[in-house]
């Protein structure tokens, strides 16, 4: 029975700050809502003592262990012969993955360097988790050890390939291994405007220890929070519908989705079935809430189009701002915004138009307008609303917060609630 896992990364790329490990925190997310205990999360380098120390550790403390990275074809790519080391088993050659392995680059067009036959041999007795994606499979290793029945999953460290080998292969058998007759239920809260400190206040005492367990987790610009519930399957679910709406009468006004789901997941729903148009004006945040709009597959059948206008010249020209607003309010002014996002609508014939401007910094700041300055409006039929806000952070953390507000402007209009208040400073 499986009940507790450890997480394992290696990577020098890591450990030296060269790349964030997105891999753990997915993995851990997976676990706890599969109702696996996660016990540890260890990252090291490519250095084999230490990849068999953390081996070794990892069997001390969980049933299941998950190793993301370092089954590649280079030479730093140790993960395979240091577990077969950790088993206590040699290697064997898989004819079949190497034949896989050559039918990728032959259908690439490239020739095969050989050192990537070196993805075909796993540790003997491994069972192969197929890659669809790209030429490193996957393997488990089942282990009897001084510390009970163990269990070593090896994934590759691309988030492409090995995302889906966990969800398709790996969870499944998971759920299968994890054993008993209890049932686990998450329900997650995605919310913005709120801080992690605040939200945790906000609900406190909604959930017992005996009815469930919350756990939140920051990932800029959003909070999100899950409740997960573990019973018996005939009264979990109305037990987490029931701790649900407890939540939801706490933090309704910060709650933008629930799930899986972005802000522009949301907007676009929203969007689409109020059969409304959307087009933006964008200074400050160049082009990212366009991006963000555009990542969402369909979005055209809503969206009709941005305009990126930095310089006062493209403000009055492809916007029709007026010069004299410019000359007595500036381009950073509730003023100019409001005529931007009237004009961005009237210009491309959408039923809002969302204009943001402001100063991302480093520099441009002034005693009047310091940087973090922003304003946003919003225009819909007989609405033109704007606001001036005070941001923080840096400049890719103001134009990431100025493109989650223009968003939520935009959700909070088509819902019909205030648009212009979402939690942050503002003068």
């Amino acid at each position: 029975m499986i009940e507790r896992a450890a997480i394992l990364s290696t990577g020098d790329e890591i450990t030296t700050g060269k790349v964030v490990d997105t891999n753990a925190n997915y993995l851990a997310d997976k676990l706890v809502e599969a109702g696996v205990e996660v016990a540890a999360v260890l990252t090291v380098g490519d250095v084999a003592e230490r990849i068999v120390w953390a081996w070794q550790q990892a069997i001390q403390q969980a049933d299941v262990i998950i190793s993301t990275g370092g089954i590649g074809p280079t030479a730093d790519d140790l993960t395979t012969e240091l577990v077969a080391k950790v088993a206590g088993v040699g290697l064997f050659f898989s004819e079949e993955v190497a034949n896989n392995i050559r039918r990728v680059f032959a259908s690439l067009n490239r020739p095969m360097p050989e050192n990537n036959l070196k993805q075909a041999q796993f540790p003997v007795g491994a069972t192969i988790i197929s890659n669809h994606l790209g030429t490193a499979p996957g393997y488990r290793v089942d282990l009897d050890t001084p510390h009970g029945r163990k269990h070593l999953i090896i994934l590759p460290g691309v988030p492409r390939e090995m995302k889906p080998m966990m969800e398709e292969t790996v969870l499944p058998w998971l759920r299968e291994m994890r054993g008993g007759s209890d049932v686990f239920l998450t329900r997650t809260f995605q919310t913005f405007g709120i801080s992690e400190s605040g939200l945790d206040e906000a609900v406190k005492g909604t959930v017992s220890e005996e009815e469930g367990r919350l756990a939140f987790r920051a990932s800029f610009p959003q909070i999100s929070m899950r409740v997960t519930v573990r019973g018996q399957a005939h009264e979990v679910e109305a037990r987490l519908e029931e701790l649900s709406n407890r939540i939801r009468s706490r933090i309704s006004q910060y709650v933008y989705g629930e799930g899986d789901v972005t802000m522009e997941d949301v907007v676009g729903k929203l969007l689409k079935e109020q059969g409304k148009t959307l087009s933006i004006a964008e200074a400050v945040s160049g082009g990212l809430v366009t991006h963000r709009l555009t990542n969402v597959p369909g979005s055209s059948s809503y969206f009709h189009g941005a305009v990126i206008a930095y310089a006062d010249t493209a403000k009055t020209h492809l916007l029709g701002v007026k010069p004299g607003t410019l000359r007595q309010h500036g381009a950073v002014s509730e003023e100019t915004v409001r005529e931007m996002a009237a004009g961005v609508r009237e210009r491309l014939g959408s039923s809002i138009g969302v204009a943001v401007t402001g100063i991302a910094g480093p520099d441009g700041g002034t005693p009047e307008k310091p940087v973090g300055t922003v304003c946003l409006a919003l225009a819909a039929d007989s609405l033109l609303v704007s606001r001036r806000y005070q941001l923080w952070g840096n400049r890719e953390w103001i134009k990431t917060l100025v493109s989650q507000l223009a968003l939520d402007w935009v959700r909070r209009a088509l819902l019909g609630v205030t648009i212009n208040e979402s939690g942050f400073i503002r003068r």
